[in-house]
This record gives structure tokens, C-alpha cells and sequence, in this order.
């Protein structure tokens, strides 16, 4: 059974940093793009990050460049999000999603273009 699990979410103070993983059983991430996704209660679901399957590129929405960083560990089978300098804003639940296309600047938001979606972990930053 394909799966995707995210884990490290939890409760931070504004300034604060958490890892997010997302871990794949079932398949091998070497050939797949991991997106990071959001939702927050109320809004629509929106891309985070990407990362394609060699590593090679890497896309940020405007609202978390300079303070989140996606890296992969093909080895581990698992792709990382380092969230720094957490902002309220940042309170959603995250989703890792997989896809084989290597997809564009333009692209990479579009959930359309995922194959597999994780279950979510919730990401919250409050005083």
C-alpha cells in the first residue's frame, strides 16, 4: 500500500522553528516531486514548497521564502521541511503530497498534479 505520513508537527511561539517529515512506505521517493501544502482553517489548501526527485530545484511560496527550507534524504526515503522564524500565519495543517511529473514554477501549486497526499499534521504557532 502506497502511503505518505507526516510527522513533527506541534505547538510553537511566534519565532520559533519546527521540522516537518514526510515519509513514504510502500514505494521508493527516488522518482517522485514532494510538494508541502497548507490549509488553514477557513482558507483553501495552498503550496508551500516543492522539491524534485533528484533534488535539483526547489520552489517557495512568497510567504515562507527565507524562513522554510525543503531538503530530501532519498536514502531515508524521506523529504524534510525546516520551518523557521514561525509566524501565526503559519497555523494550518500540512500535507506532503508525491508525484511523478517533475512540474514547473508555474505548476507546482496546482494539487491537481499529486498522485499521493499524507494524512496531515498540524502545525500550530501561538503565545
Amino acid at each position: 500500500q502506497l502511503q505518505l505520513v507526516e510527522s513533527g508537527g506541534g505547538l510553537v511561539q511566534p519565532g520559533g522553528s519546527l521540522r516537518l517529515s514526510c515519509a513514504a512506505s510502500g514505494f521508493t521517493l527516488d522518482y517522485y516531486a514532494i510538494g508541502w501544502f497548507r490549509q488553514a482553517p477557513g482558507k483553501e489548501r495552498e503550496g508551500v514548497s516543492y522539491i524534485r526527485s533528484s533534488g535539483s530545484s526547489t520552489y517557495y511560496a512568497d510567504s515562507v521564502k527565507g524562513r522554510f527550507t525543503i531538503s530530501r534524504d532519498n536514502v531515508k526515503n524521506t523529504v524534510y521541511l525546516q520551518m523557521n522564524s514561525l509566524k501565526p500565519e503559519d497555523t494550518a495543517v500540512y500535507y506532503c503530497a508525491a508525484t511523478r511529473r517533475q512540474l514547473l514554477l508555474f505548476n507546482w501549486v496546482a494539487s491537481m498534479n499529486y498522485d499521493y497526499w499524507g494524512q496531515g499534521t498540524q502545525v500550530t504557532v501561538s503565545s
